[in-house]
């Protein structure tokens, strides 16, 4: 897959939902130096900072139910609708960032 290139209005073209997703559910990606967790839930896809707020883990490596994502370093589990931390032993919140899809074409729009 080709890196993402910028698109208009601060969206960045990520590819594809083929050239994201394949068969996975979950995806890491580096986007403009941040780390960004895809998730593809009933159809939605949601993007929130794959690096766990408490620990050094990847958010993308954990197990999904539902809309909760589970650490896979302390297993505290955060809401990819939102990035709220959810249980202990997380205390802060991570970054939920904008998706939006055109026909097959996603695109993200990295928080502030």
């Amino acid at each position: 897959m080709s890196a993402p290139s910028e698109a208009v209005e601060g969206w960045v073209a990520l590819g594809s939902m083929a050239e994201v997703f394949g068969t996975r559910a979950c995806r890491s990606m580096k986007i403009e130096e941040v780390q960004i967790g895809l998730f593809l839930v009933d159809g939605q896809v949601y993007a929130i900072d794959d690096i766990c707020s408490h620990g050094n883990a990847r958010l993308s490596e954990g197990d999904v139910d539902g809309f909760e994502v589970e650490c896979p370093l302390h297993a505290g589990l955060f809401d990819l609708r939102s990035g709220k931390a959810l249980t202990a032993p997380l205390t802060r919140d991570v970054r939920s960032h904008g998706v939006r899809r055109d026909g097959d074409a996603l695109f993200i729009k990295l928080a502030d």
